[in-house]
């Protein structure tokens, strides 16, 4: 979107998982977002995932943040099934985008939903159809599905990834339903522990985050596909999981009452601001 130059840089930012590389985050003024660049080539983007430590690929708990990570997750898969629940007539077709190991679409499997997949990453996607039935399939199916299938599409924290995320929520506006509800998480730039953490915070997550939204940046994009933001809620606990990884990239350890003090202050200041560290956009799509 936006030609680099001195002027526009926003942060230089390192790659803490995988790589060790350091790249630049351009700022957007006409949409308020940021740009992560230079972008690896398609064909090497893959490589930038390919870390024992990138948890949404793997169910694995070998150490005590792994563990605390999947103790907040079986809490939070509840909450987003209570989200989808809520929005929702009927229970019918549910597609989540980006599903990783599949606990998601196995919650809401069990609780009555007819679910679908997408998941890029080999490993992650047959860890999923073991649990969801061989619901789950590559990225390039998704253009083969029929158009006004889906009640309900989520992303949880896929937006940041995708390439073109305007032409993606364009294929996503095609295959809902025209009453249909799309969920989109994403990490805010403009949280409180953004700021303090500036070029540590860890869900900048180069370059595996392509983008960075603020809420200015999302509601445009849906704008442009004749869809609307009907509410916006903040993702509480990544508001501790970001600040306990994002002090250990700054300081090299892990500490936790730190990490849970600058998380409990984002939390706080949502309450004035309107800024968490994450936040969920239930966004409606309207009839053509």
């Amino acid at each position: 979107m936006t030609q680099k130059n001195q002027e526009n840089i926003y942060l230089k930012v390192k790659d803490y998982s995988v790589s060790g590389e350091t790249f630049d985050l351009i700022y957007d003024s006409e949409f308020d977002l940021l740009e992560t660049q230079p972008k690896p080539a398609l064909e090497k983007l893959s490589h930038y995932y390919k870390s024992e430590d990138y948890i949404s690929h793997t169910d694995a708990k070998r150490n005590l943040f792994e563990r605390i990570y999947h103790l907040v997750r079986e809490f939070a898969l509840k909450r987003k099934l209570n989200l989808v629940n809520s929005l929702a007539n009927e229970k019918e077709n549910l597609l989540d985008v980006g599903c990783g190991t599949g606990d998601f679409l196995n919650v809401c499997k069990i609780n009555g939903w007819n679910v679908l997949g997408v998941e890029p990453d080999e490993d992650a996607r047959s860890i999923a159809n073991q649990k969801v039935g061989d619901k789950v399939f590559g990225s390039e199916q998704l253009h083969q599905l029929e158009p006004n299938t889906f009640d309900v599409i989520t992303l949880w924290h896929v937006l940041e990834h995708l390439p073109e995320p305007g032409k993606d929520l364009a294929i996503f506006k095609k295959l809902l339903k025209p009453e249909g509800v799309l969920i989109i998480a994403v990490p805010n730039y403009k949280s409180f522990d953004a700021m303090h953490y500036k070029e540590f915070w860890a869900a900048y997550d180069v370059p595996r985050h392509l983008w960075h939204f603020s809420k200015t940046a999302i509601s445009k994009l849906v704008t442009k596909q004749n869809m609307h933001i009907e509410k916006i809620k903040p993702m509480w606990f990544d508001a501790f999981y970001v600040s306990l990884l994002s002090d250990k990239y700054k300081t090299g350890k892990m500490n936790v009452f730190k990490g849970f003090w600058v998380g409990l202050q984002s939390n706080i200041k949502f309450l004035s601001s309107k800024e968490a560290s994450s936040m969920i956009y239930v966004v409606k799509n309207t009839k053509n």
